[in-house]
């Protein structure tokens, strides 16, 4: 909704005015006025339209995904670093469905910016293994395969990966 720098920029002046509050004796005011900046600092690392568009993707709604990542006009200055990569994942994994080659380019380009949990690098490498495999880039496919193993710490995706090297076998 709001650009990151807007973001902290709210979130100081909530402070000051806490600030100024405890110091006229009115602390809850400034003990509410905390809480209420400590949201926007929240919203500052965790972008509320991804958060918004994960929320719909756990529903399988792909549209309404779309609709709210399409939100985020320019994602290069409303997003810090992270939350850049993790809007190319979403694209990725909706435009995966239909367009291959563009999927690819937003899958490594989330890689390149960087995901902070080792799963979502994991699933993206998977994703990127398959495409690969589809364009019968058997060695790429083999490299993210392995990458994607080592990342995914907890077995989640273990039968994905059984499956892909299965069909690896016969390419």
């Amino acid at each position: 909704m709001f650009n990151k720098n807007i973001k902290l920029i709210i979130a100081g002046l909530l402070i000051a005015v806490a600030i100024w509050q405890f110091i006229e004796g009115e602390i809850g005011n400034g003990i509410a006025l905390i809480l209420l900046s400590g949201i926007f600092i929240f919203l500052y690392f965790k972008n509320e339209m991804i958060l918004l568009a994960f929320l719909k993707l756990r529903k399988q709604d792909f549209a309404g995904a779309k609709k709210w990542l399409d939100k985020i006009k320019d994602p290069e200055q409303a997003l810090v670093p992270k939350q850049q990569g993790y809007y190319w994942y979403l694209h990725g994994l909706m435009v995966s469905q239909t367009n291959m080659t563009q999927a690819e380019k937003f899958f490594r380009r989330a890689i390149k910016l960087g995901l902070s949990m080792d799963h979502d690098l994991a699933m993206a490498k998977l994703n990127l293994a398959g495409i690969a495999m589809t364009k019968r880039r058997k060695r790429e496919a083999t490299t993210l395969l392995s990458e994607a193993k080592k990342l995914d710490k907890h077995g989640m995706m273990n039968d994905q990966i059984r499956m892909m090297k299965e069909q690896m076998k016969k390419i």
